[in-house]
C-alpha cells in the first residue's frame, strides 16, 4: 500500500525536481489537559511567512524524532517537554521540499511559552480561527475532529459567513 502524499499549491513547480530527497520534520502537538492544542505561526522570513502550524523543526543528522522534537521546541518556544506519544506520520509535497511530518502529542511541558523567532503563538479549539492554516496542518484538524466526534466544520473564516471544513 502507498502512502497517500499531500500535495501543497500543486500549481507550483517543484524545488529539486521528481528526485529530491524526503527531508524529516518532528511536530509537537501539545495539548492541555482541557483538549486546547498550541499553535504557531510561521516567522518572518521563512516560506508561508505568518501561516499557522503546530511547532516543530528538521532532524538532524542522527537524531530521533523525539530527539529533534525535544531540541526544536526547545530552541523554538523556549519549553522542555515530557513524554512524547508518537501520533501519525503525514507526507506533504510543498514546492520548496517534500517533507515527512513525524507527528507527535505532547501533554506535559515545564518553562514559559517564549516564541524566539518572532512567531506568534495561540491555543485553539475545534474550529480554529487563526489563519491562514499551513497545508500540512489541515489534516490534524481532522483527526482531532475524528478522535474527538466533533462533526462541525474544523476552520473558520470571516471572509465567508459560516465555517469552512477541511
Amino acid at each position: 500500500m502507498t502512502a497517500q502524499i499531500l500535495v501543497a499549491d500543486a500549481g507550483r513547480p517543484r524545488e529539486g525536481g521528481a528526485d529530491r530527497q524526503v527531508i524529516d520534520v518532528a511536530v509537537g502537538v501539545l495539548v492541555q489537559p482541557g483538549g486546547d492544542f498550541l499553535l504557531t505561526s510561521r516567522p518572518p522570513g521563512k516560506v508561508y511567512e505568518g501561516y499557522w502550524e503546530f511547532p516543530g523543526g528538521k532532524l538532524e543528522q542522527g537524531e530521533s524524532v523525539e530527539q529533534a522534537l525535544r531540541r526544536e521546541l526547545q530552541e523554538e518556544i523556549g519549553i522542555t517537554i515530557g513524554a512524547v506519544h508518537p501520533w501519525k506520520v503525514e507526507m506533504v509535497d510543498y514546492p520548496h521540499a517534500l517533507v515527512r511530518l513525524n507527528f507527535c502529542k505532547v501533554f506535559e511541558w515545564t518553562g514559559e511559552l517564549h516564541m524566539h523567532e518572532g512567531q506568534s503563538f495561540a491555543w485553539q479549539s475545534l474550529p480554529v480561527t487563526v489563519q491562514p492554516v499551513l497545508p500540512g496542518t489541515v489534516p490534524v484538524l481532522a483527526w482531532f475532529a475524528e478522535e474527538r466526534g466533533f462533526s462541525g466544520a474544523t476552520r473558520w473564516s470571516p471572509a465567508q459567513p459560516g465555517l469552512l471544513s477541511n
